[in-house]
């Protein structure tokens, strides 16, 4: 937990918060959708584009070496976040979507007609779609791992087949916030020699994530949800693993040689990162990785886990409220339906009382759909939430029930 100074001390690092919705303070509660940014990562980027900016690899001149310095030592700070036994593991994408897209496009080539890709009923629709299409253009079946009212997983290691090649599940689900047991499936899928890709979008921010203690065949990571800028993210694969996946674009930096009757693929990273890379956007996220260390991931998911305590239990004893979403693990997202109101409506009278939450389907629909429902109102917490935050998410909820629920009582 962070004392009352500390997180004042923290929030001063975030000039956002400071400002007022419809003449309220602002209580941003959307953390799961993005999270802002503090001071240091905005000036990291700021300094890059006043003082280093040039484009990266192959240049001969002083600033082009300066800026392919940064950019790699940004690789290195990714790798260290997440254990990656090289740098060449680690790859910067535009973000997770962008990350899922390389290894399904990749995998389209490598599947045949019969295998089957095994995703989970939580997964955002980019773990969804991506894996669609690679089934469409290879014959391969998607198959779906189901969920229990909880919104749990019921893995079964009976879920694989000798046909299964790869199993794709998000850490964190972004629309209940319950954390997958990826170490169990992970050991269950190796066992029978079956590739794991895990979404981190959501378990970024959250936990600390160790990819060779997990033993994760391939790993995703979102800048944006983890204080970082938008338009960057990070896929991590097993070098070996990544030597036989056919790159996702063509064009410069991804090469050895080119020639009109034949071309030839550089070496991992570079073999998945066409083009002029998102320079700036790799120095912010290496910034905010720096940032989320120094606070501390065990202090924020402590923080994190203490607000959703309080939020869950204050609002529990409410007969008009359905919490969505009840699993025994949990990770900084609270969902949930008033009785007779639609999440927009929920929304909306929200955000005139200053509370910033996400409404709808959460690029969820499948999961939806197996809940019965069209959506939920959700709240999401970062380490810069407060408890007196979540008081005032408590007391706006409460207040948007009685104007929701009573006419229809009379």
């Amino acid at each position: 937990m962070f004392s009352a100074s500390e997180l004042l001390e923290l929030r001063a690092q975030f000039p956002i918060l400071e400002s007022t919705v419809h003449g309220k303070t602002l209580v941003y509660l959307d953390n799961a959708a993005s999270t802002h940014k503090p001071d240091r990562v905005l000036e990291s980027m700021n300094a890059y584009y006043r003082t280093t900016h040039s484009n990266v690899h192959r240049g001969v001149h002083q600033l082009s070496q300066k800026a392919t310095e940064a950019f790699e030592q940004a690789r290195e700070e990714v790798r260290l976040h997440l254990n990656a036994s090289d740098a060449s593991e680690i790859i910067f994408t535009k973000g997770c979507t962008d990350a899922i897209n390389t290894v399904a496009s990749g995998y389209a080539e490598l599947l045949r007609a019969g295998d089957e890709v095994l995703v989970s009923t939580l997964e955002h629709h980019s773990n969804i779609v991506p894996w669609q299409m690679a089934c469409r253009r290879s014959g391969a079946v998607l198959r779906v791992i189901p969920i229990n009212d909880s919104g749990e997983l019921l893995w079964d290691v009976a879920l694989l087949s000798p046909r299964t090649r790869l199993v794709a599940v998000n850490h964190i689900s972004n629309a209940l916030g319950t954390i997958n047991p990826i170490e169990q499936i992970v050991r269950d899928c190796h066992a029978q020699h079956t590739a794991v890709l895990v979404d981190g979008a959501q378990s970024g921010p959250h936990l600390s994530i160790d990819v060779q203690a997990l033993d994760v065949d391939f790993y995703t990571l979102s800048g944006h949800k983890i204080y970082g800028p938008t338009g960057i993210g990070v896929l991590y694969g097993k070098r070996a693993l990544l030597d036989a996946l056919p790159p996702y674009q063509g064009g410069g930096d991804m090469i050895k040689t080119v020639r009109f009757e034949e071309t030839t693929y550089a070496d991992p990273p570079f073999k998945f990162e066409a083009g002029t890379p998102n320079m700036a956007g790799a120095i912010g996220l290496a910034e905010a990785l720096r940032f989320v260390r120094d606070v501390g991931l065990k202090r924020i998911q402590e923080h994190e886990t203490a607000l959703l305590t309080q939020a869950s239990a204050e609002l529990a004893g409410m007969s008009e409220l359905r919490l969505v979403g009840t699993a025994q693990r949990k990770a900084s997202v609270l969902s949930f339906l008033i009785e007779g109101a639609h999440p927009y409506d929920i929304g909306v009278l929200l955000d005139h009382m200053g509370i910033a939450v996400r409404t709808g389907h959460h690029c969820t629909q499948p999961l939806m759909e197996r809940l019965g429902i069209p959506g939920t109102a959700r709240a999401s917490f970062a380490l810069y939430n407060t408890p007196v935050e979540v008081e005032a998410f408590v007391q706006a909820v409460r207040k948007a029930t009685s104007m929701l629920y009573e006419p229809t009582q009379a």
